[in-house]
């Protein structure tokens, strides 16, 4: 229920490994909260029915914009399963420019190899040495091999925390290396085990040497393309599709377990129930947050971030006082197909703190510049109560703040883990792709 980017994901999957899969949805379009809308549709979600955007927009049919932001990092596990569905033969991707962080009030690109690091203006000259000292050792670590190891300890034996100390890196390093490489989203991950970091760290410097400028890539005529694809895959497969089918009511039984869904006068039958949590009842979800998300057209790019088509910002929770969640901060163009020509897309979002939630992206709305329109959404974070296993609901969680998809994907392997009681196969090597299909 539902064809967000998560849904659509486990159908296709399920359709592949021969399940019958139904899926349906109240939208009359693909995509659920991961869409990507014309201008029109646009204005019409957040100005109410009949708005119109103004001519100087172009045309609504070259826009594509993006409900929630995300990119998707090079050789990360959404690449893994889109090779191992094979879904890339349905999509283009194109590179992001680049992959920033905010300091000190101005934008600075994030340095992923020990030489950019030394060029770095980040750091201080001594803690550049030091920084370029901390990437060639994730560089050459490998835990198969002991040569490789600080101070004779495997990364597992050595927290975070333990390991910038060990480096003398200080606390400016430490934020952008933990948020804008490793891409946590707190500051919790310092006392856990060093090596899950490593290996975060060492994929976005990966990323970045595939494709040169960031470690991301995002699709030609945006994110809304990824669930199309996915759908496509489950149709091929034998799955249905029912779009502008609202469901009534999940069905249950004396037991407690879900059979079914309701729609008008229609019944479907089923073992499992699959769905965003906006289709359950309410007590099978908790809410665990919110997030807003302000989209902004722009008629120029991003000031100090030499001239990007496309980029990623980071601001880190420390470079804003008194907050305790990053903010992000998307830019996609024309570049990707999706705006007219001679204007951006900004998407800034954040897990919301506090009762006014606009002034929360401040700081990222702020490095935009001028903007020609801008449209806010705050909405609820949701996750399943349990499992799945009691009552044969099996709910996703909310899209977060973040403008990538390492937790979207994460929330997939799950869910496919709990339907299936195995991991999906991600052995599959994302270089195993030709250059032509990415």
């Amino acid at each position: 229920m539902g064809t967000g980017l998560t849904e659509c994901i486990i159908s296709g999957l399920l359709s592949v490994n021969g399940k019958r899969v139904l899926h349906v949805d109240r939208n009359n379009y693909y995509g659920a909260d991961t869409a990507s809308l014309s201008l029109s549709n646009l204005y019409q979600k957040f100005r109410g029915a009949g708005a119109e955007p103004p001519s100087t927009m172009g045309h609504s049919r070259d826009w594509n914009v993006d409900l929630v932001p995300k990119f998707v990092m090079a050789c990360g596990d959404l690449v893994k399963i889109l090779l191992h569905s094979k879904v890339t033969r349905y999509l283009e991707f194109k590179s992001v420019d680049g992959s920033y962080v905010l300091k000190d009030g101005k934008i600075q690109k994030v340095p992923s190899t020990g030489a950019e690091a030394l060029s770095s203006s980040l750091m201080g000259f001594f803690e550049k040495r030091k920084f370029r000292n901390f990437l060639v050792f994730l560089e050459q670590y490998d835990k198969t091999k002991p040569a490789t190891y600080r101070n004779g300890k495997p990364l597992d034996q050595w927290t975070m925390s333990e390991l910038y100390y060990e480096f003398g890196l200080d606390t400016n390093t430490q934020a952008f290396t933990g948020h804008a490489m490793a891409l946590q989203t707190t500051d919790e991950y310092l006392n856990g085990p060093a090596d899950k970091i490593a290996d975060a760290i060492q994929l976005y410097a990966y990323s970045v040497q595939r494709y040169g400028k960031s470690p991301y890539i995002y699709p030609i005529y945006g994110l809304g393309g990824l669930p199309e694809g996915f759908s496509r895959l489950c149709a091929i497969h034998g799955g249905t599709f029912m779009l502008s089918k609202p469901v009534d009511e999940v069905m249950f039984g004396p037991d407690g377990k879900a059979w079914g869904i309701k729609a008008g006068n229609e019944v479907a039958k089923a073992n499992l129930i699959i769905g965003d949590p906006s289709y359950f009842p309410t007590e099978k979800c908790r809410v665990v947050g919110r997030v807003i998300r302000s989209i902004c057209i722009l008629d120029h790019p991003v000031a100090g971030a030499e001239d990007a088509e496309s980029l990623q910002i980071i601001i880190p929770f420390s470079q804003v006082p008194g907050r305790r969640n990053d903010i992000y901060v998307a830019v996609v163009s024309h570049a990707h197909m999706v705006s007219s020509a001679g204007k951006y897309i900004a998407i800034v979002s954040t897990t919301v703190e506090t009762a006014n939630p606009a002034a929360e992206v401040a700081p990222g709305i702020q490095i935009l510049g001028r903007v020609l329109e801008r449209f806010d959404d705050v909405s609820d974070l949701k996750a399943p109560v349990s499992n799945g296993s009691g009552d044969n609901c099996f709910i996703s969680e909310s899209y977060d703040a973040s403008s990538h998809f390492e937790t979207a994907a994460a929330n997939v392997l799950s869910l496919y883990e709990r339907l299936t009681g195995s991991k999906l196969d991600m052995s599959i090597s994302a270089d195993s792709t030709q250059e032509e299909d990415m």
